[in-house]
């Protein structure tokens, strides 16, 4: 018993001392691809429906410019007005995509590779409610409420990069309303942003406030740290007019783009599951032609986000297992195709945090990891089918999503990883267990991961703790960071010309400066 008690303290001592990044087990990027709901032949006869699709159903309400930029490459304008795409003119687009893209942070520390099967988890949304667990129920979201959970995202490992989460219901102007959520988001955390527009004009005057930021034009295009999701498409095959000039925009002045298809099958997609995925990427691979014609090799990222209907209801249900399957798949055909693609995933139908919502943000964001997806979008927070988000999941969304990129990375089997050698010392020497031994306390912060949030203690741990309730740890912890944590990796000096250019809706005071 002493050696087994002995084996303990050791790991404890070990396991309480900082992570260095070397030693982590796992890091943003990790190489997915092991769950494969689509054999070979399925994703053929996907690929070859999204290319009939765009051949021969086409695009209809495509803009001047959008249609004159297609035609240029090859696309054709039919009788009856609509904007078809032959093969050879999707292919070429996807020949010049950028296929390894990054997608930058202010912090290159938060830098994502996008290229291959690298994994990434990223909020995403536009909640126009806050489920609020301390009160039990939902109210208006805000420019504040924005501004924390960039903050609380900022403190959160494996949650990648931060896409808006809400919409800003206190501010009605839409200049000012797309201006602050892309200003608050970009306060609020050093990783990569997403955010979205209204009107092309407000993409023009973001950018001029992001280029100030950055530095200068030059230093802005060299590393563009906030990406638009752009839904240019109103499923079924109909472009989005508004949308796609916010697109031309965005691609013009060296923006990021996701391209954003998101279909509901059984209502704006078809029901059987295949049929929407290749309407998805048919929708999609449409937008790579167009960003590719304004600009060859323009950073895009292939969004194919299709939802799923409860069919009894007609109402969108993101925590269904449908979910999981249809985002998997949309990240194999990602692979097939050669292109970064991001889905999404993790979102749950429950109100608040609570069984149903652990579960629904588990698989389905497990599978679209272990499926490849680069970066997967609504992987926290969300509830109620996405009307609404919850600050205080992501802090235990956070253990859930780090055991999801654990499970992505898989298991390492190689001669040292088979342990024979271990084995064999611990049976030959009549040990009678592994705690002590050299491999094990080598390896304990490598080979697994373990939770910040979740409790694993045993129950008289628990009870000595004051029964503590993961719910109410998160709350706690909320409050911690919001009422401490206030990044300052823009100056104040460059707030303040900021603000005397714009309106701001939080005054400086509030946010720490």
């Amino acid at each position: 018993m002493a050696r087994r008690s002995g084996g303990r303290k050791a790991m404890l001592a070990l396991r309480s001392k900082p992570l260095d990044k070397d030693s982590k087990p796992v890091l943003p990027g990790e190489t997915g691809g092991t769950y494969q709901p689509l054999t070979q032949a399925d994703m053929e006869a996907v690929a070859e429906t999204a290319f009939k699709i765009l051949e021969e159903v086409g695009f209809s309400q495509a803009t001047p410019h959008c249609i004159e930029t297609c035609q240029k490459v090859g696309a054709v304008v039919g009788e009856d007005g609509r904007l078809r795409f032959p093969r050879a003119v999707v292919e070429d687009a996807m020949n010049k995509a950028d296929r390894n893209l990054k997608l930058y942070a202010q912090d290159p520390e938060f830098d994502l590779d996008l290229s291959g099967q690298r994994v990434h988890f990223s909020t995403a949304g536009a909640a126009v409610m806050i489920a609020d667990p301390m009160k039990n129920e939902y109210r208006d979201s805000t420019a504040r409420d924005l501004y924390d959970m960039a903050r609380i995202i900022d403190n959160c490992e494996h949650i990648h990069m931060f896409q808006r989460t809400c919409v800003l219901r206190d501010i009605a102007d839409p200049r000012e309303l797309d201006l602050n959520t892309t200003y608050l988001s970009v306060m609020g955390t050093t990783k990569h942003v997403g955010t979205s527009f209204t009107e092309a004009d407000h993409v023009d005057e973001t950018i001029d406030m992001l280029e100030l930021i950055a530095g200068g034009e030059e230093q802005w295009r060299a590393r563009p740290f906030v990406s638009m999701s752009n839904c240019f498409v109103v499923p079924p095959m109909k472009f989005a007019e508004e949308s796609l000039e916010c697109l031309r925009v965005g691609v013009e002045r060296g923006m990021p783009v996701l391209l954003l298809s998101a279909g509901q099958a059984g209502a704006t997609a078809p029901a059987m599951l295949a049929g929407t995925v290749a309407q998805a990427w048919a929708e999609c691979l449409g937008g790579l032609v167009y960003v590719n014609a304004i600009r060859p090799g323009a950073p895009a990222i292939i969004g194919t986000w299709p939802f799923v209907s409860d069919l009894r209801t007609g109402a969108m249900s993101g925590g269904s297992p449908e979910q999981g399957l249809l985002s998997a798949a949309c990240a194999q055909m990602g692979k097939y195709f050669d292109l970064p693609t991001g889905t999404a995933a993790g979102m749950s139908d429950s109100k608040f945090p609570d069984y149903q919502a652990g579960a629904e943000r588990g698989y389905t964001a497990s599978a679209a990891a272990m499926a490849g997806a680069n970066i997967i979008y609504e992987s926290g927070g969300m509830y109620a089918s996405l009307l609404g988000v919850c600050p205080e999941s992501y802090l235990m969304d956070n253990d859930v999503l780090g055991a999801c990129m654990r499970m992505t990375k898989g298991i390492k089997v190689d001669e040292a990883s088979l342990s024979f050698d271990t084995l064999k010392e611990v049976c030959l020497n009549d040990l009678g267990h592994y705690l002590g031994s050299s491999q094990t306390l080598s390896v304990m912060q490598s080979e697994y991961i373990y939770p910040v949030m979740s409790d694993r203690d045993s129950p008289n741990v628990w009870q000595e703790k004051g029964k503590p309730v993961l719910l109410e740890k998160a709350i706690e912890k909320k409050n911690t960071i919001l009422s401490t944590y206030f990044p300052k990796h823009i100056s104040d000096e460059v707030d303040q010309v900021i603000r005397e250019r714009y309106t701001i809706h939080i005054p400086a005071s509030e946010m720490g400066r």
